[in-house]
């Protein structure tokens, strides 16, 4: 299975659809998060390639529909405990620290039945609204 395309571009889905989706495509579009950590064994299972500096994706919402474009600044895999801050600050999700950040983002990939250690391979990626 791979990502979906639109308008010849991946696909950027954010989050889990329904509010949180919402509330992270809104702080891109808002300019405040510039950045989006995945784990690296989805774009083994999916077959996708890691995105690369300079490659554009669409934003999709739960719909489907293109809200944005996002362009590839940076791309790092980190072991998940190796995330710096500034990474984790760059997400604009409002975390005080990094612990919370972690703490964030392990509470979410166990809910979708993929536990994280700290030597979970995590993309790191960086990126601005394009237009």
């Amino acid at each position: 299975m791979t990502w979906p395309r639109v308008g010849g571009l991946r696909a950027l889905e954010l989050g889990t659809p329904g509010d949180l989706r919402a509330r992270l495509n809104a702080l891109v579009l808002d300019g405040r998060k510039q950045a989006t950590a995945d784990l690296r064994s989805e774009y083994e299972e999916e077959g996708e390639p890691i995105e690369h500096v300079g490659e554009r994706l669409a934003l999709l919402d739960d719909d489907g529909q293109q809200v944005g474009t996002v362009e590839v600044t940076g791309v790092e895999v980190l072991a998940f405990g190796e995330v710096p801050w500034a990474f984790a600050m760059a997400e604009g999700e409002g975390d005080a620290d990094l612990e919370e950040w972690r703490a964030g983002h392990r509470r979410h990939w166990e809910g979708l039945g993929t536990p994280v250690e700290v030597d979970t391979p995590i993309v790191c990626l960086r990126f601005v609204l394009s237009h």
